[in-house]
């Protein structure tokens, strides 16, 4: 038996507003594939596949327009999308691990009573600043330089060679 959804409850599992998932449907992004006899929306386990690749795609910085278009389009697959989050999160890890050094190395030398150096502080200002910028990817305004970061990515994973596991 198939499961459905009604768009409140969809709206609920989500965090998503009962007026986002409207407003999706009315502009064509993200439609129900059925409907009660009364009219209620219905969603299904391959709409919040679909969901899930509108709010990834979202997320990385598309707009709603570029979304639609990459999803109509068919030009970008569930499986990129996902490696698209996996790539932007790494970068972000990257960040925040420079960010913890950086704090590392000021706190060190403030417990052994050292002097900062302009250095020590503007390299720290520079971490935090990082931090609180959106990320590049985010910054970029078409889908087209995000298949593009993607194949980077892609390219990147392909030639990194994988731990051997330990039997």
């Amino acid at each position: 038996m198939k499961r459905h959804w009604k768009v409140g409850d969809l709206a609920r599992m989500t965090g998503l507003t009962v007026r986002t998932l409207r407003y999706y449907d009315q502009i064509g992004l993200f439609s129900p594939s059925d409907q009660t006899e009364s009219g209620h929306r219905l969603y299904s386990e391959m709409d919040l596949s679909r969901l899930q690749q509108i709010l990834s795609l979202k997320e990385l910085g598309l707009s709603l327009e570029e979304v639609k278009s990459a999803l109509t389009d068919g030009q970008i697959s569930p499986l990129e999308i996902v490696n698209l989050q996996k790539g932007r999160i790494k970068e972000q890890i990257r960040l925040q691990q420079k960010l913890f050094e950086q704090l590392e190395h000021v706190s060190k030398l403030m417990q052994g009573k050292a002097q900062l150096t302009f250095e020590d502080f503007t390299s720290l200002l520079q971490a935090m600043k990082i931090r609180f910028d959106k990320p590049v990817i985010e910054r970029q305004t078409s889908w087209e330089r995000h298949l593009d970061l993607l194949g980077d990515f892609l390219a990147e994973e392909r030639e990194t060679p994988k731990p051997k596991e330990e039997n």
